[in-house]
């Protein structure tokens, strides 16, 4: 692609613009010759004329300019304009934003929007969710390579080619770019890993208790049963045995197979994993405990509210939990009570071998995607703002917030103001509120850097992601994703499977005896075969295949 660097009179650059307006006024009528350019035609090309790849074009056009964005996420509760961080970046872009947040389910909400036709000129949403693939079939988002070479050429060199390769679709574009994507080179490089999947124990409990063996069925039975004879309240808290987040969706099928080093795939091969044996032990053991009375259901029941405060007094002994879920009131645990009655990782349940749990690392995937929609009246303004939000300035400005009041250059290296640290600490809410730094706008957060201006973590945080780094498989974030999405046959398949697995899972847990247990778990493989499994497998294989293929490239 042809350049004019900056020193290119501008005057000459007008002469070729006011030729080439004549050329189309004499062949106006030519059809094949196209139509006139017009004034704001010339003004935009001055401006792409004017782009110099090695500077990011936000930079020529620093008018105010308003954007929406909708963040799907029904939790997101933060606004733009009000924080230092917000503030600072609107008044250096020009750019405000305008949040949307999804009230219920993003795809829900979106498919609201797509019925009128009317998006926002962002959109955020899980790099899973189905309307991903809706957005780009009818049409409704941009390629982002072509705004990137139309308005800003910068945006090759922020945005990184794995990225833009592994979202790279059939018809050669790539229309969304992820946030907290990591490749398993960079993992390896860092000894990030971003697994976050772990089994936490209450620490002090934990050792009165002897720090007994949770590895095995017969030591994680032997632990209940302790727990229930001497320690059902324990410090004056009336103790809960056990809690799996997401819990049958989650935490009791895939993070239970993780923490069993469950294969993904043998021979090539997309493994079954829900008939592994030591899962289906596994879940025996659950059972068991169940019958002797050495959980409830509690753990398959409990609301959110009920989660958090059970969370915030250690009333739960024993956790497969997620350790950044559970991060700040750790934080706060360790620090209030000062008793150790805040949460550890532990060895949790093993598989028949005995060997180490091969936890979800960081993927290609990411966590959410950004896309830029056609209802944008500011297509230039849009993928700049991107390009800006993904340069190591945009981590920093957005991470760390504005330097001299939040951050500091210490040792030829950006470091948070004391206070800030502070606040992480022990007011979390009031750092994003009104300073917006950290991870309050985490849309485009890119690990690679901010994780290198991170304070250093709590001791009772840092264990915690020091167990899951140690343990992630590092290869297996390409096994994310593989499950069919969207409204087609075989994904509708796949949820009906699904849904009815969340239904059958407490049923395997309180069946009165194995027998029973097995007659549950029969008919549910048998109805699934008639759901369409066999082809949810296929369609696995396929994924898994062309995963591979663009790892290969």
């Amino acid at each position: 692609m042809f350049i004019f660097r900056r020193p290119f009179s501008l005057a000459l650059l007008m002469m070729f613009l006011m030729s080439g307006l004549a050329a189309c006024s004499e062949s106006e009528q030519s059809e094949d010759k196209g139509a006139a350019m017009t004034e704001a035609d010339s003004t935009e090309l001055v401006q792409s004329l004017s782009m110099d790849p090695e500077e990011p074009a936000w930079k020529l056009d620093t008018t105010p300019v308003n954007l929406t964005w909708f963040v799907g996420a029904e939790w997101y509760g933060h606004t733009w304009g009000e924080s230092l961080t917000s503030e600072y970046v609107t008044q250096k872009t020009g750019v405000n934003i305008e949040f949307e947040v999804s009230t219920g389910e993003p795809s829900e909400m979106l498919s609201r929007m797509l019925t009128t036709g009317i998006l926002p000129d962002l959109i955020t949403i899980g790099s899973w969710e189905s309307a991903v693939n809706k957005l780009r079939e009818s049409n409704l988002i941009y390629p982002l390579e072509e705004l990137a070479k139309q308005y800003d050429p910068y945006f090759y060199k922020v945005a990184g080619d794995g990225a833009l390769q592994w979202y790279r679709q059939e018809d050669g574009h790539t229309y969304v770019i992820p946030n907290d994507a990591y490749s398993p080179e960079q993992m390896r490089a860092t000894g990030l890993t971003g697994a976050n999947q772990t089994f936490l124990v209450r620490k002090d409990l934990y050792e009165a208790m002897g720090k007994p063996d949770l590895s095995t069925p017969k030591g994680f039975l032997n632990a209940l049963q302790l727990l229930k004879n001497q320690y059902p309240v324990y410090k004056g808290q009336l103790i809960s045995p056990f809690w799996a987040q997401g819990n049958a969706s989650y935490g009791m099928t895939e993070y239970l197979q993780n923490l069993l080093a469950i294969p993904h795939e043998q021979n090539g091969k997309v493994y079954d994993r829900m008939t592994d044996p030591d899962y289906i032990q596994w879940l025996k053991t659950f059972r068991t405990a169940y019958e002797r009375g050495l959980i409830n259901v509690d753990f398959l029941v409990d609301s959110s509210a009920q989660v958090q405060e059970k969370t915030n007094y250690a009333q739960y002994f024993m956790m497969i939990r997620e350790w950044t879920d559970i991060a700040d009131p750790n934080s706060k645990l360790a620090a209030r009570t000062n008793q150790s009655s805040y949460y550890i990782a532990v060895d949790g349940p093993r598989n028949s071998r005995g060997e180490s749990a091969k936890l979800f690392p960081g993927s290609m995937d990411g966590w959410m995607v950004t896309m830029i929609s056609k209802s944008t009246k500011h297509p230039e303004r849009a993928i700049r703002f991107l390009t800006y939000l993904a340069s190591e300035e945009g981590q920093r400005d957005v991470f760390l917030g504005k330097e001299g009041e939040t951050w500091a250059m210490v040792n030829g290296k950006p470091q948070l103001k004391a206070e800030m640290v502070q606040l992480l600490d022990t007011n979390r809410e009031r750092l994003e509120k009104e300073y917006g730094i950290m991870d309050t706008y985490w849309m485009l957060r890119n690990p690679a850097f901010v994780n290198q201006w991170r304070p250093e973590k709590a001791p009772s945080v840092k264990q915690m992601e020091d167990f899951a780094n140690k343990q992630a498989d590092m290869d297996s974030g390409i096994y994310k994703g593989i499950d069919p999405v969207g409204d087609s046959d075989i994904a509708l398949s796949w949820l009906r499977i699904s849904q009815n697995w969340e239904e059958v899972l407490p049923e395997l847990i309180t069946a009165k005896d194995e027998a029973a247990f097995d007659k549950i778990f029969e008919n549910f493989l048998t109805r699934r075969v008639n759901y369409g499994f066999n082809q949810v497998m296929e369609y696995r294989q396929t994924e898994l295949e062309a995963r591979k293929a663009k790892m290969a490239e």
